[in-house]
């Protein structure tokens, strides 16, 4: 733990010699907590291990959490630290109200809960509400058929062909492939699982499940969290039955092949459903009772692979507020290591005219169930996309290690864990494997990167963290880690947190916006997702900027201008696949937002 600290302690020596803000909105600031929010995400198993047995733990996380405030992060968000068997690595939860033995213990939690209390970060925690696992009291009394919890799942007894076959009550098929219906030969009927068979889906037209999920959130809001982010939200309400058994699901024409691949059919039964909306809703009502009672608001985010319409749908209205951070996909969903500028704008715009009159948009460039910036946009663009994530308006989401650049690790077969992978084949496995995103944190050039000391690690370290790590990054001249504190101690001030946004687009691939704010100047963001390097033509995109110098505040590595330097826009040309921030005051007021 001493080497983690002392690059804590490191970084925030180099915060103050860069001239950063300490990363905290004033309280004299026009936007709430989260409004203008940097958030972290935190995959436990892999950010720090504590106790050397190769697993991250909620002490690794109390330990390091320095870190997070040191570069500039608001609200980190924890996938699910719950009592689990681990078939899909705790999203299979056995119980809602108790801490993973192996990642700690309530005590520990609580203890990281003050730790982020007093540095000044909000809490987050992972809400898995659709499913439990098999091995949850709940299930187990459900399949005995014992009231209350009888209803609590959704179960059917099948139907029954003209040979006396039984089969499930519908053609639909699991996220993980096959079938989605189980069959419980204690019950004797069928469970519906739209996950892994050990993942049984609860029953959200049962008036008593849907308060006994309300009691889960207000155990963990009296905890002191800042709120939750819901995982797998489409899918929590399936439809009806209707003459004893539930309509089949059209056929999508995309894999006729593969009867087990979800693709295989159009999910018009078992997703986005109207009710989902409606349950949004009455959460936001549970933690706006905490946010009334505390004068400090709580907060839903929400996962939602869906399509446009659906996603943005999560905000609610003003009648019915939803989620006040529904996560925006759209550069996941439509970015590719070969996007251009114009798909880079479109990706944007798309987001922006989908929203809500007043919502707030959020940007997410990464998480655990995605490859990372590096592989999957191309490491040339790590930090074109983080310069993009922290200057466009509203709300940043980082994954762990995107700060750095962390790349995926390639896994085999035999050593591959995650059961979207295992379901599949060692052809395929690769097509569905997680693993690569999820392997372990990379501190510095030690054992295991810094994150155990154990002779073997739930998953294999990235091959070449000996350079790519955060002590490296701290030690270099320029770095990902120091653009990304440049960038995130930026977004504190007026011109990006308040400023207009025009956006435009040159050609194919030079996107530039402008945040402006009168009486204080502007800020330029200039992305070149070309090959080659490109001219800026400021006045030609923006008629009236005539001022030819403007102020470089951070920029891609391969820009060789230093941070703080004054450049030439008529003659500067951007290199390929970099960005570059600058900036132009013509007032006096340019102070923290």
């Amino acid at each position: 733990m001493k080497a983690i600290g002392a690059l804590i302690l490191c970084l925030s020596v180099i915060q103050q010699t860069l001239g950063q803000s300490n990363g905290t909105v004033p309280s004299g600031s026009r936007f709430d907590w989260w409004e203008r929010g940097n958030f972290y995400q935190i995959y436990p198993r892999s950010f720090k291990d504590s106790d050397g047995d190769g697993i991250g733990d909620l002490n690794g996380i109390t330990q390091t959490i320095d870190y997070l405030k040191t570069i500039g992060i608001d609200g980190v968000w924890l996938s699910p630290i719950f009592k689990s068997p681990m078939n899909d690595f705790g999203y299979d939860i056995s119980d809602f109200y108790a801490i993973q033995d192996e990642y700690g213990s309530m005590a520990d939690f609580e203890a990281l809960a003050a730790k982020c209390n007093e540095i000044g970060l909000k809490l987050i925690l992972d809400f898995v509400p659709n499913h439990s696992s098999d091995e949850h009291e709940f299930f187990r009394l459900s399949e005995e058929s014992v009231e209350p919890y009888k209803d609590y799942y959704i179960w059917h007894s099948g139907v029954v062909d003209a040979n006396g076959t039984r089969h499930p009550p519908s053609n639909w098929i699991s996220v993980f492939r096959g079938s989605a219906w189980q069959w419980s030969e204690k019950r004797q009927q069928y469970y519906l699982h739209q996950f892994q068979k050990k993942q049984p889906d609860l029953n959200y037209r049962n008036p008593a499940l849907v308060e006994e999920m309300k009691n889960v959130m207000r155990f963990w809001l009296n905890k002191g969290i800042a709120g939750f982010r819901i995982d797998a939200l489409p899918y929590l309400y399936e439809s009806e039955e209707v003459d004893g058994r539930y309509r089949d699901e059209p056929l999508s024409g995309l894999v006729s092949d593969d009867p087990n691949n979800p693709a295989y059919l159009i999910p018009t039964e078992t997703k986005d459903l109207p009710e989902t909306y409606d349950m949004v809703h009455q959460w936001r009502e549970v933690v706006d009772e905490y946010t009334a009672r505390d004068n400090f608001t709580r907060i839903i985010l929400t996962e939602a692979y869906a399509a446009l319409e659906n996603m943005t749908r999560y905000y609610g209205t003003p009648a019915a507020p939803g989620a006040q951070i529904p996560f925006n996909f759209q550069l996941i969903t439509l970015l590719t290591v070969n996007s251009t500028g114009r798909e880079f704008v479109a990706a944007v715009e798309s987001w922006l005219r989908a929203m809500p009159r007043g919502a707030i948009a959020n940007w997410v460039l990464g998480n655990h169930d995605n490859s990372r910036i590096a592989s999957r946009l191309g490491v040339a663009r790590a930090d074109l996309y983080n310069i993009a994530l922290q200057t466009l308006p509203g709300i940043a989401v980082t994954y762990y290690g995107e700060e750095i650049a962390m790349v995926d690790q390639f896994i085999t077969w035999e050593n591959t864990i995650d059961p979207a992978a295992c379901n599949a084949d060692p052809a395929t496995y690769t097509l569905y494997s997680r693993d690569p995103v999820r392997t372990p944190f990379q501190w510095n050039n030690e054992t295991n990167a810094g994150f155990s000391n154990a002779s073997r690690t739930w998953l294999p370290v990235a091959d070449g963290y000996r350079e790519l790590n955060v002590a490296a990054q701290l030690q270099a001249p320029r770095s990902h880690l120091k653009t990304f504190k440049l960038l995130t101690a930026y977004r504190k001030r007026r011109l990006i947190a308040e400023g207009d946004f025009n956006l435009q687009v040159s050609g194919r691939d030079l996107v530039l916006y402008k945040r402006t704010i009168d009486r204080v100047g502007y800020a330029v963001i200039a992305l070149n997702f070309g090959s080659q390097p490109v001219a800026l033509s400021l006045d030609r995109v923006f008629p009236g900027t005539n001022e030819r110098w403007l102020k470089v505040i951070a920029s891609s590595l391969q820009v060789n201008v230093p941070n703080g330097a004054w450049i030439n826009t008529r003659t500067f040309k951007l290199p390929a696949n970099a960005g570059i921030v600058l900036e132009r005051l013509t007032g006096r007021n340019d102070v923290v937002a």
